[in-house]
């Protein structure tokens, strides 16, 4: 709920996947009436936390980070963005600036994480895999960072039971519609199947490489 904050709703999601034990499907939102929060939830935004809280760096160190890490072939965050998104993060205090002067060369803007931006940035990235969304960029962003948060196979864990609740509901759907619908909407309601499937072997996947 919007008038919950970061922590408690994770807490929420949390206790609820807990509680049904994959019984049913756990779908947890990630909208909210508030603005600064909402933010928080973009995936530049939090992609962007992300690379500043592993170090300082400054606009065109963050431009080529996401160039080696060939983020463009899965999510294109373009140069505009970056700038318009920091100056985003600065002015909701999230990140600071610090100003450094090289000689004769242009001064350097160099971003480095404060308190308040690392509780947000570890609260989205909590919020993003107690969540399910079928836009898998959101859960791609947040595994790149896991090594922030203390405690992400419990959190993996919990993402597994969430995730295979959807895949329990779609299968049941998929037994119930049989051939009651066109072949086009079967077809599209199995492909959201294999989205899960592949979403749950990811999961797995990362469960097994923090071991």
């Amino acid at each position: 709920a919007a008038t919950l904050s970061e922590k408690e709703h994770c807490e929420t999601i949390s206790f609820v996947a807990e509680k049904t034990n994959g019984r049913i499907p756990v779908i947890a939102g990630t909208g909210s009436n508030d603005t600064s929060t909402a933010v928080m939830l973009s995936k530049s935004a939090t992609m962007l936390l992300g690379l500043i809280n592993q170090r300082p760096l400054n606009p065109y160190e963050i431009i080529k980070q996401l160039q080696i890490m060939n983020v463009h072939r899965w999510y294109n965050i373009a140069n505009s963005t970056v700038y318009a998104t920091l100056k985003v993060l600065e002015k909701k205090e999230y990140i600071y600036g610090s100003v450094e002067k090289d000689g004769n060369m242009p001064d350097k803007t160099i971003y480095s994480l404060t308190d308040k931006g690392k509780q947000e940035f570890v609260a989205t990235l909590q919020q993003s895999i107690l969540s399910f969304d079928y836009d898998t960029n959101i859960f791609s962003i947040a595994a790149f960072f896991i090594d922030a948060l203390d405690d992400p196979q419990s959190l993996l864990s919990q993402r597994l039971k969430i995730l295979n609740s959807y895949l329990e509901g779609i299968e049941q759907q998929i037994t119930v519609i049989k051939d009651d619908i066109p072949s086009i909407a079967k077809a599209n309601i199995e492909r959201t199947k294999y989205i899960v499937e592949a979403e749950i072997a990811g999961t797995e996947s990362l469960i097994h490489a923090i071991l």
